[in-house]
């Protein structure tokens, strides 16, 4: 994946590795998939069951789960509804690059960053992510109004990726 930033100067960009997250994934750390990179507006957790994340030599896969109980949850309903909008389609990783775990270096008229090993902390949904190709969908999507007036005894999935 990569990122462009422009600024004063050269055009700086950023790339993450592929696995550049295993081993925090590996070990089973918690994981927070939050809503605008808000600790107060979680929408799933690995620690909750309620995320899943697969790391692979292409992509780190996101699965969510955001059961019907939590789509009465009033920033959950704001997302859900900005999202089916259009408004909400990017991913962004809140991440901590481990000592070494980069390079810099220049290539043709920019500056690469290289990310190789970090610790995935939390990843949020955004309007705008710095990683353009980062983008999440719904599937299984079933409206939060629906869901509420629906009585089951299993709950309603809604997963992103």
């Amino acid at each position: 994946m990569l990122a462009e930033r422009m600024g004063a100067g050269r055009e700086r960009r950023e790339m993450i590795a592929a696995r550049a997250f295993a081993d925090r994934l590996d070990r089973g750390e918690d994981v927070h998939f939050l809503s605008g990179h808000d600790f107060n507006k979680p929408l799933a957790s690995r620690s909750a069951g309620s995320l899943t994340l697969t790391e692979t030599d292409d992509a780190l896969i996101i699965e969510a789960r955001i059961s019907a109980d939590m789509g009465q949850v009033s920033y959950v309903r704001d997302f859900l509804s900005a999202h089916a909008a259009g408004l909400v389609r990017g991913l962004s990783p809140g991440f901590r690059v481990r000592p070494g775990g980069e390079t810099v270096e220049a290539r043709g008229g920019a500056i690469l960053r290289t990310i190789r090993a970090a610790d995935l902390i939390e990843i949020s949904a955004v309007t705008k992510p710095a990683y353009p190709q980062a983008q999440i969908e719904a599937r299984n999507w079933q409206p939060v109004a629906e869901a509420a007036q629906r009585v089951v005894s299993v709950h309603p999935a809604i997963r992103w990726r």
